[in-house]
């Protein structure tokens, strides 16, 4: 079985063929007599989805995962990306806002085009092979709607490239509309994706169907006051049971070990892992690689090269107090942050470890990987070998207690406790098992799981959907300021710290939920600024 990186030399030859334009894996192709000649057989079918995996969400991943989801969210401090969350982000803004927006219509429409070039070309082969590839590219295209509606609220529903692309009178569409649409891609994923993945790495039916449950769960908030939609968080339920009871991905049992690339397979994908973007150990093409250590490690010292620029980026002050309040979460903040006078053998190993010293921020150590040595000679500067998790079995755990839990006030159901206990005596071995959760334990032990992992706001966006008076008052409670860190020599297990804060809040109102568009997109389509409207779902075919 081919992997994914012969796959992808196969689509780089196919983009010499389209012209030598070096910016094709940026945009749909248009040259259809290529696209007559490459899709007639399974592998090509296959192949052409491919750089759905990673190039197009490069943009996203660079810089905007941890704006957007953690930033915004109040668990990161940084110095470039404080206008997010200080909700001040400028509609100019190039280096982050403009181009995450573009990316994610990249990934829509490289979408639609692959599922066309599909539908008119590949006529040879089998109808299964081609809904399975047709179902990769729904589900993608319904991950770019997902971030754009998150994030920017109202946005375009863009279909069909050949008429919608160039339409520069086109207008938004509403909020209920982008999550119909949403919720009708993955749902044609779920019925159409394989259950076992024809190739490690790729989307399977529980892929599918954990993402479903995430967004219904998201959508149950929507447009109500206080009270869950009860259809969506039925829905929500029994997709991630399904997941729970059946899918063939386990949890990994040492919560560090999801972000060593040493204790992934050989395709660096966790077992752990749902869907996680597929990054190439190679710079060429640009776009194929992960840049997210080069940004977020500390310095050269832990990459043992020139890149390492991420001294001022780290853990919030509101996060550093959550640690500081649970001790005996430490496995979980180890894996996440660098607190001063941490050692990290796996990092560095020509030099016998990594030692962190450092007190006056708390580092980023999640995704923290190390030299090329440090992995098998594998990956380059800014292009650091290791996958990013877009979701994973634990949050589908957490989605499924929430979903049980619903809109009572606690829940005591066995099947709520198991997987929310799963995921919490993980992160702290030997805690004991909660015999009663709330809403606020879930989503406490959901941000906590994941946090930089581009994530938190979405969940924060989740509750302001229905309640969005406690949504608010979390965010404007959040501690932004500087800090400094020490660890108190000779305190081990626990461990204290001398911290001292120069708190700072930055409030949050329903004007800065939402991002503004960029001001690039509103000059070419000045439509935009106008009031969304209803998607007419006649125009399109299920």
């Amino acid at each position: 079985m081919k992997s994914f990186f012969t796959i992808l030399v196969a689509l780089i030859t196919l983009t010499v063929l389209e012209g030598c334009k070096k910016d094709f894996l940026d945009r749909p192709p248009q040259d259809q007599l290529i696209a007559e000649v490459f899709y007639q057989t399974a592998e090509q079918v296959r192949a052409g989805t491919a750089p759905l995996y990673n190039i197009v969400w490069f943009d996203y991943n660079d810089k905007a995962a941890l704006s957007f989801g953690d930033a915004r969210g109040g668990n990161m401090i940084s110095n470039d990306r404080d206008p997010f969350y200080k909700f001040a982000v400028a509609s100019t803004d190039v280096n982050t806002l403009l181009p995450a927006y573009k990316s994610f219509y990249k990934i829509i429409a490289q979408s639609n085009q692959t599922m066309l070039n599909i539908k008119n070309n590949a006529t040879a082969v089998d109808q299964s092979v081609k809904n399975g590839a047709i179902a990769e590219c729904r589900f993608m295209r319904a991950m770019g709607y997902y971030y754009l509606v998150s994030n920017w609220g109202a946005v375009p529903i863009i279909y069909d490239n050949s008429t919608q692309m160039a339409d520069l009178s086109i207008t938004r569409n509403t909020i209920e509309s982008v999550w119909q649409f949403i919720i009708m891609d993955l749902t044609y994923a779920a019925k159409n994706l394989p259950a076992t993945a024809f190739q490690d790495g790729r989307l399977t039916k529980y892929s599918a169907e954990g993402m479903l449950a995430r967004m219904y769960l998201t959508r149950a908030g929507l447009n109500s006051t206080g009270t869950r939609k009860q259809s969506d968080l039925d829905s929500a339920k029994l997709l991630a049971a399904d997941v729970c009871h059946n899918s063939p991905n386990q949890i990994e049992k040492n919560y560090a070990d999801l972000f060593k690339s040493a204790n992934h397979n050989s395709s660096h994908n966790n077992p752990e892992s749902l869907f996680s973007l597929q990054w190439m150990p190679i710079k060429d093409p640009w776009g194929i690689n992960n840049s997210f250590q080069a940004y977020m490690a500390r310095n050269g010292d832990i990459t043992g090269s020139w890149d390492g620029w991420g001294a001022a980026h780290g853990c919030s002050a509101n996060l550093i107090k959550y640690y500081i309040d649970h001790p005996a979460d430490s496995n979980r903040r180890k894996a996440t942050f660098m607190f001063n006078d941490d050692f990290y053998p796996e990092i560095r190993k020509d030099l016998g470890g990594y030692h962190y010293t450092a007190n006056e921020i708390a580092n980023t150590k999640k995704y923290i990987i190390g030299s090329v040595a440090d992995n098998g000679g594998k990956g380059s500067e800014m292009c650091e070998y290791i996958n990013t998790y877009m979701l994973r079995l634990a949050e589908v755990y957490l989605i499924y207690a929430e979903a049980i839990l619903g809109n009572s006030s606690s829940t005591s159901d066995a099947e709520a406790l198991k997987y929310y206990n799963a995921v919490r005596q993980r992160a702290m071995p030997g805690v004991t098992p909660a015999t009663s959760i709330t809403f606020d334990d879930i989503f406490q032990e959901q941000r906590i799981e994941t946090v930089f992992e581009g994530k938190y706001w979405y969940d924060l966006l989740r509750l302001y959907y229905f309640n969005p008076t406690k949504a608010k008052s979390i965010i404007n409670a959040q501690d932004k300021g500087a800090y400094t860190l020490t660890h108190n020599t000779g305190t081990e297990s626990p461990r204290q710290y001398t911290v001292t804060y120069n708190t700072i809040v930055y409030p949050v109102t329903d004007q800065t939920i939402y991002l503004p568009l960029p001001e690039a997109e509103l000059v070419k389509a000045p439509n935009l600024a106008k009031e969304p409207v209803a998607f007419d779902f006649s125009k399109i075919k299920d």
